[in-house]
């Protein structure tokens, strides 16, 4: 073998990076959260954080059908081996006007108590805006809400970063028409106070939106997002997010529906659906992979979560709590939401 390539791989092996060893996991558990037809018609678009003493908290939102004005903010919380019973978290209240609410993100610093819930408020995802409330007492109560600043519309589906200087990273997105969408991000170097915008390749030729963010060990920056074109497409930051490369495709197909992704130690997983656009947006939602990558552009299929003819099972999260298990939720037929737990 070249003496080269012995020196390449012997580097490989000792920095802890396997390429090409499939990542093992066990299933812990595999649930539904509530008694479906209980408390809404349907629900979608789920979110998990780990409050500061241990518990954990998912929400969603939920109400007759997505866009009617009764669709709320709902919330549950880990109480040993159960769940509390949902409860509404935030309303789309506005003046004397209610207005539907959409996807909420829930987030906590690491070395913070607070836990923030961002959602958005609005008849649609292209006049909606940005909505916050908060929590001291690990998810029991929550401020009043209040609005994000002209502009800054909060994570639009995946879960903020945390740099190791205490910078957040938030992946947001706009839908200007049904034709054009934008991802950029929100940064914030004070807790959290105040935002401030940095566009991901505004000119491409990719529609897209709900980036998640990846850190990889040198410090570069990565998104992965929903695209129009049929693939998860992705792009590259340098300097903490505040400048993109272009965006280029994985090897991952996207039918026109969210993904979540996240690092483990040393590779990445991302929740996806297998498909490709059909003529309708749900279209292509029936399938549910969890698959991983060393280098983030390469994708692996690792587990089914689901596998059907018909139906939805989409807008996967995935999160790390603080033992190192890895949550997944996502929406099952907008009648549940689905939760696992993998031990890698």
């Amino acid at each position: 073998m070249n003496k080269n390539i012995i020196i390449l791989f012997s580097c490989i092996y000792l920095s802890g990076i396997c390429w090409g060893q499939t990542p093992t996991f066990k299933v812990l558990k595999e649930e539904f959260l509530f008694t479906e037809n209980t408390y809404f018609k349907q629900c979608h678009a789920s979110t998990i954080e780990e409050a500061k003493n241990g518990n954990l908290l998912i929400s969603w939102f939920g109400g007759t059908h997505e866009g009617s004005k009764d669709v709320v903010i709902w919330g549950i919380q880990s109480k040993g081996k159960s769940w509390t019973t949902p409860k509404i978290w935030a309303d789309g209240i506005k003046d004397t006007l209610q207005f539907p609410c959409w996807n909420p993100v829930l987030f906590r610093a690491k070395k913070e108590k607070t836990i923030y819930l961002y959602y958005k408020v609005g008849p649609n995802p292209r006049e909606w805006w940005g909505m916050v409330k908060s929590s001291k007492d690990n998810g029991n109560t929550w401020s009043k809400p209040e609005n994000l600043a002209k502009g800054i519309l909060g994570p639009i589906k995946n879960k903020p970063i945390e740099l190791s200087n205490g910078t957040i990273i938030s992946p947001s997105s706009i839908e200007i028409n049904e034709n054009t969408w934008k991802a950029h991000v929100e940064i914030s170097e004070d807790q959290q106070e105040t935002w401030k915008s940095y566009p991901i390749d505004y000119e491409s030729k990719y529609n897209v939106i709900q980036p998640s963010i990846l850190k990889h060990k040198n410090g570069t920056l990565q998104v992965l997002c929903r695209s129009k074109e049929g693939v998860v497409a992705t792009a590259w930051s340098k300097n903490s997010g505040k400048n993109w490369t272009s965006l280029e495709p994985t090897n991952l197909a996207n039918p026109n529906s969210g993904t979540d992704a996240i690092a483990i130690d040393n590779f990445f997983i991302i929740a996806y659906n297998p498909d490709l656009p059909g003529k309708e947006w749900w279209e292509g939602r029936s399938k549910l992979r969890l698959a991983y990558s060393y280098d983030g552009l390469d994708w692996t299929d690792l587990l089914i979560l689901e596998d059907h003819e018909e139906g939805e099972f989409s807008y996967p999260t995935l999160f790390m709590d603080s033992k190192g298990l890895i949550h997944i939720t996502y929406t099952y037929n907008r009648k549940n939401i689905k939760h696992w737990v993998l031990r890698f």
